[in-house]
């Protein structure tokens, strides 16, 4: 018999009434009656509520033990009576009576309970994860990401993957995000990088002849950290597929997503045949390639209207002259909002750095008007056309904005989560998937001012190769493909190239000469040269999938041990100095500029 329990703590019930047991864990709380003290004790599984009475031998050591202290305790189990039963616990019907009591190890006054709920600064819960993990909420978050891992790697093998590791230390790659450095010591002056994913991999393991690979990766980016992203370090589920097109990994990625969050949640599902959104009519009607569907707001194009006679609105009939564009969100039946509702809304655009959102609510008394501060500006025809374009009706409501577009595109996006979060219109209740296809293969970078791949430099392009313009190198798209779920990107994926020839000139257009390919990318364009099959593939997120099950907004509430904004693990001290040996192994010199 194992001498620390013969149970864990949501084991006990009414069956082992009368019963001897041993059971260890955290002393949770106390409750001190006088002549009786209430314990509850906690373990990985459960709580179990223990009593001793005051005439009991160990009576004053539970006194003075402080909370968290790991206790074993040996007792008789009783049945409570109704009145005390706590239908919550699983072991809510009994509780043990305390025969003795075995501290296994003291706890130190708590820089922050574990018993409740409440918050605390992510500073002090970082720095004292251990103790963060032991509240219910947070180890239950735990398990839940541990059980979605397990599940994802069940379906995957009965999809026919399987699974394979790839290697840690690589070459740096000079597309995404930075990369981390790792010094060579038996090759001084050389570095490996971690890897930012394992892509290049993944496809030479096609090239090997594997047909369908999946992993659990974890995969290493010096980036800035989000809500939505950890700094340093995350996990994807990568997967790759030989001999296919786009519709077959997504219907790979459909099936699986479907029975996921099916399993771990009683949200429904909005449409299990994902809809396919291009990133053109993405960006016109949502502002962004990351739309969330819950949201039923559609952004509307109305530049053309600017240049009738009889609308009066002359700052807008200027800026689109010049190049500008309008477009405005139309709200359902908010004819008897406050004013207030509307000017918080312009107000809060300019707090976005734009220069506001013009407004009106359309009625009709006599004829159709728009009520608002720029409602005059709009004759009955002009305001007959927006709702004919816009299928809006007598009470709802136009918010207008007007500017460059990409300026649109980010005000209107932010303005069409503010406005449904305003009016309580998200449906709240349900996963809303979707697929965003047809992205352009390059884009211009403005501050470099060159044409840059806009996704994944390996993907490749639409169309037949002999008949690609290069010469107008941002007409043309690519087989890439991003998975978005409530707002949330949890993946982007591609069809890849696998002809060197095509890669070549590929690589040519976003300035990288046949040397600069042959050395960044040595291994993956060698082995095309020797057979490759057409191969695609996506690697959605294990911790934003997690965070979508589990309901939360924040990265860190799924992951064990996240570093914070910093990228500081504040609990482990890292990342630390080191001493002057270790970087002459490494044959490094620091040089840090004081500020």
């Amino acid at each position: 018999m194992n001498k620390y329990r013969t149970h864990n703590c949501s084991e006990l019930s009414e069956k082992d009434i009368d019963k001897k047991v041993y059971i260890s864990g955290w002393l949770h709380r106390k409750r001190d009656h006088g002549n009786l003290l209430f314990i509850d004790l906690r373990d990985h599984y459960g709580m179990t509520q223990c009593v001793i009475e005051n005439n009991n031998n160990f009576f004053p050591l539970l006194e003075k033990t402080k909370p968290e202290s790991v206790l074993k305790i040996k007792g008789k189990v009783l049945k409570r009576s109704n009145n005390t039963e706590n239908q919550d616990l699983k072991t809510g019907k009994i509780e043990v009576s305390i025969e003795s009591v075995e501290v296994l190890s003291n706890a130190k006054e708590l820089p922050m309970p574990v018993f409740g709920e409440q918050n605390y600064p992510e500073d002090i819960r970082l720095k004292y994860r251990f103790l963060d993990l032991r509240r219910d909420e947070m180890h239950k978050n735990i398990i839940l990401r541990s059980k979605i891992i397990s599940f994802i790697r069940s379906e995957m093998l009965k999809l026919g993957f399987l699974e394979y590791q790839t290697p840690i230390l690589t070459s740096s790659s000079p597309e995404g995000a930075r990369d981390f450095l790792v010094p060579s010591r038996l090759n001084p002056g050389k570095f490996y990088a971690l890897p930012q994913a394992p892509q290049q991999f993944k496809q030479l393991i096609m090239v090997s002849g594997f047909d369908k690979y999946f992993q659990i990766a974890p995969c290493f980016r010096d980036e800035d950290a989000r809500a939505d992203r950890s700094p340093g370090e995350f996990y994807q589920l990568d997967l790759e597929m030989s001999f296919v097109e786009q519709e077959d990994v997504f219907n790979v990625v459909e099936k699986l997503m479907v029975s996921l969050f099916k399993k771990f949640s009683s949200k429904k599902i909005q449409n299990e045949k994902f809809p396919r959104i291009t990133y053109h009519d993405a960006m016109k009607k949502f502002g962004t390639d990351k739309p969330d569907l819950r949201n039923p707001l559609i952004i509307q194009e109305l530049s053309y209207l600017f240049s009738r006679d009889d609308v009066k609105f002359d700052l807008f009939k200027k800026l689109v002259k010049k190049g500008s564009v309008v477009r405005a969100i139309i709200t359902k039946n908010t004819k008897d909002k406050p004013r207030s509702f509307f000017d918080n809304i312009d107000k809060w655009a300019k707090e976005q750095g734009a220069s506001g959102l013009a407004y009106f609510t359309l009625e009709k008394d006599k004829e159709i008007k728009g009520k608002g501060p720029v409602g005059k500006f709009f004759s009955e025809e002009s305001l007959k056309e927006i709702m004919k374009k816009c299928k809006a009706e007598i009470g709802d409501s136009i918010f207008f904005a007007c500017g460059k577009e990409r300026e649109i595109e980010k005000i209107l996006s932010l303005a069409r989560d503010k406005i449904a979060k305003d009016l309580d219109i998200i449906n709240k209740d349900q996963f809303a998937f979707c697929w965003i296809v047809d992205y352009p293969m390059y884009e211009f970078d403005e501050n470099s001012k060159k044409i840059v791949f806009s996704h994944n430099p390996f993907s490749m392009p639409q169309g037949k190769i002999e008949e690609l313009d290069f010469n107008k190198p941002l007409d043309i798209k690519a087989y890439q493909y991003d998975i978005v779920c409530n707002g949330i990107e949890l993946s982007s994926g591609a069809i890849r190239n696998h002809i060197p020839e095509l890669m070549y000139k590929l690589f040519a257009v976003a300035g990288y000469n046949e040397k600069d390919v042959n050395d960044k990318f040595s291994g993956m364009i060698n082995a095309f040269n020797y057979g490759a099959p057409p191969h695609g593939g996506i690697a959605p997120g294990i911790d934003r999938i997690v965070m979508l099950l589990a309901g939360k907004e924040n990265i860190r509430e799924v992951t064990l041990f996240p570093m914070n904004q910093n990228a500081q693990d504040l609990m482990m001290k890292a990342p630390s100095e080191i001493n002057e040996n270790q970087l002459k192994e490494l044959s490094i010199k620091k040089d840090i500029k004081k500020n």
